[in-house]
């Protein structure tokens, strides 16, 4: 549909939600903002909404400055509790669902919130106050609007987002509005998103990086976000088509069930003309389904919590680089630095770091993340020189393409040689016959550590142990090689749908 008279997104200004709401609501009051399994909202009708969530926070005794947790499945309701806790001046914490009750007791102990709202009505996780979600919604309901919609320093923190905890407990990550904002202001100012397109949130929204890219992203395109509550590839097939989905961004495994399984066809995804894959390595078999069925190479990316999301990323409209991660997003300056912080030239690997651009149009607009909640050492390491210092190993090419190593952590050291995981999963990764493989370490009294390649096959192929390491040492050095090959039916996976490499380490422990 088209939009008439809609004022650009001004970068002048710190963001904040309140003039992007108001700004769609002046546009396209009675157009779809979300919908969910328990129903729809207008542009006008997420305001009333939001605002009254905001009403229902401080009668719950939500100030300015505190922390509100939010356990809620996949539905409207949790991004409006975003919405809400930040038109109150508070701190959204996502609490993913699946979590176990030690998990969920970790990360409530570690940011103290006020509140804690949940779906699960016999859920006690320590918190002062915990708020059920039918009477939230009744809470909500019955709280009268917020007029206006209130001020809030767009560049106080806003949401704590808690990392996988792949390195050890987790850490929560402070972002403030401007920062979540941004990445879908500068999507839709480079005309990647508009009004036409209706974004299919797939994964849990109490997860920040997907609050960044589906909701707050389509409130800024004036579009239109369906939020799945059902992860199956009928079901997402069948929002697919109802609601004529154009966007998605989802995990490679999430693409493979939709582009194989037998109940899904063509004309399910007809409307999807703008996916994204992004999350994982790619396993070269879905590389070529996914270029089969939508006619286009899939572009990958570079993104985690500290960035809020996306660094870097592949353009479609440029020959995909194999093994690239793309070039920088415009806002944003992407340096790789030795051990003493120097830049190291091309093709050389070291630790990628990120900040704002320092000129053209787009400098300063780009913040860095606000630090690690409760940890201030480590916020200062972290930001040192005023950058994130991601710990993520890397190169450019001579083009300015950027190329991942491997995250430090998963350095796998082998008598006295340094191997990075990502280099035997890309050999494994490229055997049309692997669906998905992870590298990993197991102690070894006289090497220090052996290497152990599990492999996930694609559906109805075969292949054995020495197929496969035949084809590492084909392309590997002897060292890299690994030390035993495991077969398994599935891989542990984290609430993003990644492989929980820290569970595959256990699992070549045992």
């Amino acid at each position: 549909m088209p939009v008439l008279d809609v004022p650009p997104i001004d970068f002048s200004q710190p963001l904040g939600l309140g003039p992007l709401l108001d700004r769609a609501v002046a546009a396209v009051p009675q157009k779809t903002a979300l919908v969910g399994a328990c129903g729809r909202l207008t542009y006008a009708q997420l305001a009333d909404e939001v605002n009254r969530a905001a009403k229902a926070l401080d009668s719950l005794g939500v100030r300015p400055g505190d922390r509100a947790a939010v356990s809620l499945p996949n539905d409207i309701d949790v991004a409006v509790a975003l919405m809400g806790i930040w038109a109150r001046g508070a701190v959204f914490v996502g609490v993913h669902t699946v979590l176990a009750p030690p998990e969920k007791r970790y990360l409530i102990d570690d940011c103290e919130p006020t509140l804690y709202l949940t779906a699960d009505p016999t859920e006690d996780v320590g918190a002062p106050r915990t708020i059920h979600l039918g009477e939230w919604r009744s809470k909500v309901a019955s709280s009268d609007p917020i007029e206006p919609f209130p001020e809030v320093d767009p560049l106080a923190v806003a949401a704590i987002a808690y990392t996988s905890g792949t390195t050890g407990n987790p850490k929560g990550v402070m972002h403030s509005q401007h920062n979540a904002l941004l990445p879908g202001a500068v999507a839709v100012s480079r005309g990647s998103y508009d009004a036409d397109d209706v974004f299919l949130c797939v994964q849990p929204l109490t997860i920040l990086n997907l609050q960044v890219l589906n909701p707050l992203t389509t409130i800024q395109a004036l579009g239109t976000c369906a939020i799945a509550s059902r992860h199956d590839p009928v079901s997402l097939a069948r929002w697919i088509m109802q609601e004529g989905v154009t966007h998605f961004a989802v995990v490679p495994t999430v693409a493979y069930d939709l582009l194989t399984h037998p109940d899904v066809h063509s004309d399910d995804l007809a409307t999807l003309t703008k996916p994204r894959v992004g999350g994982a390595a790619m396993p070269e078999s879905v590389k070529l389904l996914f270029e089969e069925r939508f006619g286009i190479k899939p572009a990958t990316s570079y993104a985690l919590t500290e960035g809020p999301t996306l660094v870097t990323r592949q353009d479609i409209d440029r020959p995909i680089i194999e093994g690239s991660c793309g070039r920088p997003l415009p806002h944003i300056e992407v340096v790789v630095l030795d051990d003493d912080d120097r830049p190291v030239p091309p093709g050389e690997v070291g630790e990628i770091c990120f900040g704002s651009r320092q000129d053209g149009s787009w400098a300063g607009v780009y913040r860095t993340m606000l630090g690690y909640w409760g940890r201030p050492e480590l916020t200062a390491e972290t930001l040192r020189g005023g950058m994130v210092h991601s710990g993520d190993l890397g190169r450019f090419n001579a083009d300015g393409e950027l190329y991942i190593v491997e995250r430090r952590s998963q350095l796998i050291i082998r008598g006295g040689n340094n191997i990075y995981p990502a280099e035997i999963e890309r050999v494994l990764g490229a055997d049309s016959r692997v669906a998905e493989c992870c590298a990993v370490s197991r102690p070894d009294d006289r090497l220090g550590e052996l290497v152990v390649a599990f492999v996930q096959l694609a559906s109805g192929c075969e292949a054995g142990v020495e197929d496969l390491l035949a084809l590492c040492r084909a392309n590997l050095a002897p060292f890299k090689v690994p030390d035993e090959i495991c077969f398994v039916n599935a891989f542990p996976r984290t609430p993003l749908g990644k492989i929980a490499r820290s569970q595959v380490q256990d699992m070549a422990k045992a």
